[in-house]
């Protein structure tokens, strides 16, 4: 066997092992391959890839950027290395990157989704609408991006076009518990209670463990004054993530009408007597 042909049995040893999710084992085919090739930008950038599933992100980072120095217009080097970034919290620079693979394919709706969530991290939430409007444009059923454009919408306000958009994601994906959960949030900022607590019923039907939707019926149920339901939805909330969800009863005024109630002060407080 040549060594050319030795590289590529490597390489493509590596690509299979990537293919079954054993990363490590990958790792280690590309970097065979690149002792004998280390010009070989696709090895470099696959080996970035398969480092950020190992969460390893500074070391997938540098490969990438190795991939970039040796071949400046591979795309999948520029997105791979944005997400990493992104997953650093690097999020200027995941930007950047983003922006460059755009450059390089602005046909490519993952790239726009994903700039757009690094906009949303920094609240630049107006630039990231544009975003989510360029990947929803080119993938109309990106259900995600539309949970994410609704979610950018109710951080700016516009309750009524978030409440749009999560309706949208649920068309396409009906299950998406966490889509339920902030179309009910943002049916609560316009005080429309009811609807926000059968919301977060259908979040509760698509995940049973899930206290965020708990805590905020809870909410719902105090602004109604209904306190004994609003009682018993923070204690699923509580039961589900004590630490969470004790730490943010103790300082939500919503909770004032109960507050000084034995049951609360038992289940919030840890006080008995």
């Amino acid at each position: 066997m040549s060594p050319d042909q030795d590289s590529r049995a490597w390489y493509n040893h590596g690509n299979t092992l990537y293919g079954l999710g054993r990363y490590e084992g990958a790792i280690t085919r590309y970097d065979r391959v690149l002792e004998k090739q280390p010009d070989d930008f696709e090895a470099w950038s696959y080996r970035g890839y398969a480092l950020s599933h190992l969460r390893r992100y500074v070391d997938a980072i540098a490969s990438f950027s190795q991939a970039i120095a040796l071949q400046p217009d591979f795309v999948l080097a520029w997105h791979g290395k944005g997400i990493a970034q992104a997953q650093s919290h690097q999020y200027e620079g995941a930007i950047e990157s983003f922006t460059k693979a755009l450059e390089l394919e602005p046909e490519d709706p993952k790239a726009w989704y994903n700039h757009g969530n690094a906009l949303v991290r920094l609240r630049r939430h107006a630039e990231a609408i544009l975003s989510f409007d360029r990947t929803l444009h080119l993938k109309p059923d990106y259900y995600r991006a539309w949970y994410h454009r609704g979610t950018a919408l109710a951080e700016l306000t516009f309750y009524e076009d978030a409440i749009s958009n999560f309706d949208r994601a649920l068309m396409i994906k009906a299950n998406c518990y966490y889509a339920w959960n902030y179309r009910g949030i943002a049916l609560a900022k316009l005080k429309r209670y009811s609807e926000a607590i059968d919301s977060f019923d259908q979040s509760l039907a698509a995940k049973s463990h899930n206290p965020g939707a708990w805590y905020s019926m809870a909410r719902c149920y105090i602004a109604q004054e209904n306190l004994n339901q609003a009682f018993k939805c923070l204690q699923k909330a509580i039961e589900q993530s004590p630490n969470v969800y004790r730490t943010m009863a103790k300082i939500d005024a919503c909770f004032k009408p109960i507050r000084q109630s034995l049951d609360f002060q038992i289940l919030v407080l840890g006080r008995n007597n």
